[in-house]
């Protein structure tokens, strides 16, 4: 049987209890072996490092890959899920340089370098614990056993091998380029690495002369942010084709060339400067000029056409910024590299003038700065060039500059050795392979990245680092002879050394005799970039080709990969491009990329600032399913950025958990009623066809809803997905269970209560099924309780949501009419709703009459068919539907958009406002129709104007809100019965509060009782409403409403409350809550389950009924069906078989033995089990003698009912009167009984 449903759920502690209950069950492990005979499913988990712990960025992207890859398994499919770890490169390694205080590769050349990836590889997996507890901890499902590590030798192996096969096809070559380099970590980074991490930063900005040396009187002068790029100064480049000027600046005399289009850069007005002379780039193409610093002085060549310090030009400069000339220095520009190599100021393969070392230091030719870092250098460099006259300007520039990822240390342009994979050959392919992959959202991939493809640069795959995949290339002195390695066994082959592990202290001594006759063949120094060993993970992962290689090439590519935004230029592409050099195929078919989770206040999150609340503290005080529905119900799935907002989280537990799980408790609730109460064990039927209109609409909705999420998991749309599940669980929640709640009560009779019992489970059950990959928790929770009655047997294939398929859409249940229909009410409830709100007018208190006005009579017929849900859930009296509005004086009005149309029309608004305002109610019923309308000449449509609904004065009574089509009008004027049936609203909404915080189950049995303090004509009005509603208040409460008498003890008080009345001026209702009053201790022999009073006639003319004694319950079944005054009236006129009916009069005794009369005032329930005293003459109590003993068993014999031999939930009578047998035996009362239950 299910465990009882708590009153208060406290959703992060049951998820720790679901977390134990897949560790016993091994769940993930027995998910994976029911599924391995199904077709398989490709995931690839790009690899995080475990050198810091996750953020919110880790937690959204491994919620995207659980929510997808779990809906594959539930879909039919076996989907293998390896968790990997990033092991290699500048993480691990920064943090060594900064624990051991290394600063140079000196310092690990001094230390060794298998000492120094000994260090690394103690602190690789520093927070793997940490990593796998968090993961697990937010419901992921991923083998962490079964992992791999780019550190793996079987790993390392495969990528040995991604690389032989690229160098085999000539995609691998060795060549000096302009790279963005790190001096923090002392190497050179990809361009898409250098672009991960920009900052807004100030630098100097300086305008220097370069004297020309035909006329040293005239500079050519030259902008730049860069001065420490200055020293290595070779050439000055122009725009060949665009004009330059001459001019002198007056207030110095000097003569300077510069862009005409830029004279703004060095003068603010016309005045400051006379041009002298006009020119085009082109003519001052080979003009030599005087070098800023001696250092490099002999590249000066005498002839025009060679050497360096000559005027260069290119098409790359721009009028955008600066003087128009830039300074070249190809050691530390792409573009300057690329010119000044066209113009042979160095030699194609030869070392270029570079004078900074790794550390970002200027080495000793620099002889002024001479180990000095270049950026704290500008300031001394900016000096000297002003001391030495060549310092025309000086100032400062806000922009943004690329930050080292990892030492946020400033990236400078450097030329350095490297080996590249010849990406530019492969554009087309990867742009062709790139439109065989979907992608969402598909404006990434047909932008973002198709731009990116488009300007590929070849790829330096090589670092000058330690801790790596060593490059497997074996090369002579001169590099002529170069072996390339593609296996352990194939290094044996050729060096006759077998090793075991592939990292630099293993292979490096290793060397390879040559077969040119040139010595000995030695590894290279460098390692791989760890974004080629992340490309390569499908490989590596797989020890591919080694081993796998047929299920491999069976799976390849995989179905699915997801990562964030920022992996445009990293991860997808590294993927990309080995695929694609490998096989000219794409890695991947589907890729999903989520945007960016940032601080509350739009800002990266930093440790640093603690603008952020830990995930794990979020996770511990929400729950990890709310985080998760939280993070992809928000733009950051569409590829947008998310600002992180902890309310956010809180809103998903307080409006949509809470809402969904009352749903489920309310059905748990209501399914052990039925069985405390009926004896009836609920069991669901699968393929039911429900008869009553709201089951088949939250049925079919539910199925629709089936469809349309099967069609957008296809199409891999989070997006469209998870609003409309969380959509359903407000039509669930506040629509089918809230106009449903007295059929599953069971008060429209049991075959009712079955068939809405049925519907609800249904829902629960495949809305639980549908949401587990999306809240496994929540889910695994309900359907813990709801399994149980399912009509199959609970066996270990079952024994978890997670385990169970998607169900298939029964389309049968489909129907869009009713669907449609019950959209239609809704629109009404809401319009009149609107109309309460703005009111003032609670839903407790009635009104007489709403109209629906709609000219479409299909709508109005379907509306009509709902019109009994419609008139409850609004409390109004009559529903009127009618196609004409003008019996009821409506009038329309219209409103200008002041925004839309301010913009549009600026100061003419003024006067186009008032025309708007003034038009009639036929103009603008002519613009409802056509949406359409002119304007003193100017044409609106409906976004332009917003239409009013106004009630002619004399009809002040209706207030009107329209939409779509629909004008709902509402009769605001309630009468007198009307507020009073309000105010017993009220009380009955009291009394289930008051329930509620007792902890009470609707099952449970209790008294309330009540007393009314205030001024004497408010305690009148609230007695009134209390007297006239009594029945309907008990009966919708399930217990007796009683008044607190003074001889009522509180022993056993569960709950006490004191509240003002609304509605009712200066009254107050006190209410208490207590266990039923049971029959005193003084009586004898057993009760029955049901409460009861005996009859006794006192009056002597009744004496020839002297022997009559009978028994009445004043509850049959328990809680329902309470004996009112009126009923005793008549059953003791039946029962002493008096045939004109007649008032009797009626005594007893209290607690206290004081004899008193029994009447309308009377609280029947507090005399249960005392025995009524019947008079045909009205007494006075004094003058009524009755025994000392009132209270007792009954005098009735009787027998207790329960179904299906569970607990009794009634009562019958085997004789009434005393001595008048009502059944042939107890077996046939039982039968009868039963029945009548039932």
């Amino acid at each position: 049987m299910a465990d009882k449903v708590p009153d208060r759920f406290d959703f992060p502690k049951e998820e720790e209890k679901i977390l134990e209950l897949w560790k016993r069950l091994d769940a993930f492990q027995n998910c994976l072996k029911q599924s391995k005979d199904k077709p398989r499913y490709t995931f690839y988990d790009g690899p995080p490092f475990a050198t810091g712990l996750p953020h919110y960025g880790h937690i959204l992207a491994g919620t995207i890959k659980d929510i997808v890859t779990r809906y594959a398994h539930q879909s039919g499919f076996h989907v293998e899920r390896r968790f990997g770890w990033d092991c290699h490169g500048l993480p691990v390694e920064y943090e060594i340089d900064k624990t051991l205080g290394l600063k140079t590769p000196d310092d690990v050349t001094k230390m060794g370098v298998a000492k120094y990836n000994a260090e690394c590889r103690k602190i690789v997996m520093r927070y793997s614990e940490q990593w796998e507890e968090i993961v697990t901890r937010m419901g992921r499902w991923i083998d962490f056993k079964n992992d791999y590590k780019t550190m793996y030798p079987w790993f390392m192996e495969s990528i040995w091998w991604v690389f032989k096969q690229m160098y085999d096809k000539g995609l691998v070559y060795r060549g000096y380029k302009v790279m963005p380099f790190s001096t923090g970590c002392h190497t050179p980074l990809s361009n898409f690495e250098a672009g991960q991490n920009y900052k807004d930063v100030s630098d100097p900005a300086v305008i220097v002369n370069f004297p020309l040396d035909e006329d040293p009187s005239v500079s050519v002068i030259a902008w730049t942010t860069t001065p420490w790029t200055l020293p290595s100064n070779l050439a000055l480049c122009v725009h060949p084709n665009m004009n330059y000027v001459k001019v002198k600046d007056k207030s110095t005399d000097s003569v300077y060339i510069m862009m005409e289009d830029r004279l703004e850069a060095l003068f603010k007005t016309q005045d400051e400067y006379i041009v002298l002379e006009k020119m085009t780039g082109e003519s001052l193409e080979g003009k030599k000029y005087k070098p800023l610093f001696p250092y490099f002085e002999s590249m000066k060549t005498n002839t025009d056409n060679t050497g360096a310090f000559r005027i260069l030009t290119d098409t790359y400069v721009t009028a955008e910024s600066g003087t128009g000339v830039v300074h070249q220095a190809p050691g530390f520009g792409e573009d300057d590299f690329r010119i000044c190599l066209r113009y042979g100021i160095f030699k194609k393969g030869s070392a270029v003038i570079c004078p900074v070392d790794p550390s970002g230091q200027f080495m000793p030719e620099v002889t002024d700065f001479a180990g000095q870092y270049v950026k704290d250098a500008d300031k001394a460099i900016t000096k000297l060039l002003k001391v030495n006259g060549r310092l025309v300007h000086q100032g400062t520039i806000k922009h943004s500059y690329p930050f080292c990822w990892r030492s946020e240390t400033p990236l400078i342009y450097k030329a350095v050795p490297s080996w590249f994979v010849r990406v530019e050959s492969l554009i087309e392919k990867l742009l062709k392979n790139n439109q065989k992959c979907y992608w969402v959202p598909e404006f990434v991939k047909d932008k973002r990245f198709h731009n990116w493809l488009k300007d590929a640069r070849d790829w330096a795959i090589s670092r000058n680092r330690y801790w790596g995949t060593p490059i497997p290339l074996w090369v002579s002195d001169d590099f002529e002879e170069v072996v390339c390695i593609g296996s352990i066994d194939e290094l044996e082959k050729y060096s006759g050394v077998r090793v075991t592990d592939l990292h630099r202290e293993n292979v490096d001594d290793i060397t390879i005799p040559s077969i040119r006759g040139k010595g000995v063949l030695r590894r290279i120094t460098e390692v791989f970039d760890c974004w080629f060993e992340s490309g390569s993970m499908p490989y590596g992962q797989s020890h591919y080709p080694f081993e796998n290689k047929k299920a491999f090439d069976a799976n390849f590519p995989a179905d699915f990969i997801a990562e964030g935004i920022d992996q445009t230029r990293g991860w997808f592409y590294t993927l990309l491009v080995v695929a694609t050099a490998l096989f000219d195929n794409p890695p991947y078919k589907n890729l999903i990329i989520n945007g960016l989770v940032l601080a509350s206040n739009g800002q990266k999150m930093s440790k640093r600032l603690k603008n952020y609340p830990d995930p794990v503290e979020i996770v511990n005080k929400f729950g990890a399913d709310a985080l998760r529905l939280y993070l992809i119900n928000s733009p950051v799935v569409r590829a947008e950025s998310l600002k992180f907002q902890e309310g956010g989280v809180k809103d998903v537990v307080k409006d949509v958990f809470l809402p969904w799980f009352n749903a489920y408790r309310f059905f748990m609730q209501n399914v052990t009623r039925l069985e405390k109460e009926e004896g009836v064990k609920f069991m669901s039927r699968p393929g039911f066809t429900p008869s009553n209109v709201m089951d088949c609409w939250i049925l079919s909705f539910t199925q629709s809803l089936n469809m349309f999420v099967k069609e957008e998991m296809k199409m891999y749309r989070l997006y469209t997905v998870v609003p409309k599940l969380l959509k359903f669980i407000d039509q669930l929640t506040n629509w089918y269970v809230r106009f449903n709640r007295k059929r599953i009560k069971g008060d429209f009779g049991h075959d009712d209560c079955i068939q809405s019992l049925d519907t609800l489970f249904t829902v629960l059950y495949n809305m639980t099924l549908m949401m587990a990959p999306f809240t496994p928790f929540l889910t695994e929770h309900m359907y813990q309780s709801l399994r149980h009655y399912l009509p199959t047997n609970l066996d270990d294939s079952n024994a978890s949501v997670h385990y169970m398929m998607i169900p298939k859409p029964r389309k049968d249940l489909v129907n869009k009419e009713i669907e449609e229909s019950l959209s239609y009410m809704q629109r009404v409830i809401d319009l009149a709703r609107y109309i309460r709100e703005s009111k003032v007018l609670p839903v407790k208190y009635p009104l007489p009459e709403v109209v629906v006005v709609h000219r479409d009579p299909v709508c109005r017929k379907q509306l009509l068919s709902l019109k009994s849900y419609i008139l409850e859930e609004l409390n109004v009296k009559e529903l009127s539907l009618v196609e004409d509005d003008s019996k009821y004086g409506v009038k329309l009005t219209a409103e200008p958009d002041n925004d839309r149309l301010g913009k549009r029309f600026k100061a003419e608004f003024k006067n186009i406002s008032p025309a708007i305002k003034a038009l009639t109610d036929k103009e603008l019923r002519e613009f409802q129709e056509t949406g359409e309308l002119s304007v003193m000449g100017h044409s609106m449509n409906r976004e332009d104007i917003h239409l009013i609904y106004s009630v002619d004065a004399a009809l002040s009574q209706y207030h009107a809100q329209s939409d779509g089509g629909f004008l709902v009008l509402l009769d605001i004027t309630p009468s007198q019965e009307m507020v009073d049936e309000g105010i017993a609203r009220e009380i009955i909404n009291k009394i289930q509060k008051l329930r509620k915080k007792a902890g009470l189950q609707p099952s449970d049995q209790v008294d309330v009782l009540y007393k009314v303090t205030g001024s004497p004509e408010g305690e009148a009005t609230l007695q009134r409403v209390i007297s006239t509603h009594k029945d309907a208040i008990q009966t919708t409460t399930k217990g007796p409403l009683l008044s607190k008498t003074d001889d009522r003890s509180l022993n056993g008080l569960m709950a006490e409350e004191d509240q003002k009345m609304k509605g009712v001026s200066g009254v107050s209702l006190h209410l208490w809550i207590l266990p039923p009053l049971s029959v005193a201790s003084s009586s004898s022999g057993p009760a029955p389950k049901c409460r009861y009073i005996n009859l006794e006639v006192y009056s002597k003319s009744l004496l020839y009924r002297k022997n009559f004694k009978s028994s009445l319950f004043l509850e049959n079944p328990q809680g329902k069906n309470y004996l009112s005054f009126e009923d005793l009236q008549f059953e003791a006129n039946l029962l002493l078989g008096i045939r004109v009916r007649r008032t009797l009069f009626l005594y007893t005794k209290s607690k206290e033995g004081i004899v008193i009369e029994v009447n309308e005032s009377t609280d029947l329930l507090s005399l249960s089990g005392s025995t009524i005293f019947i008079s045909d003459k009205e007494l006075s109590c004094t003058d009524v003698v009755l025994p000392s003993v009132v209270v007792g068993p009954p005098y009735s014999p009787f027998i207790d009912i329960g179904l299906n031999g569970k607990s009794s939930s009634g009562s019958a009578w085997l004789e009434n009167p005393v001595g008048h047998p009502i059944f042939k035996s107890k077996d046939s009362a039982k039968t009868v009984a039963l029945k009548l239950l039932s």
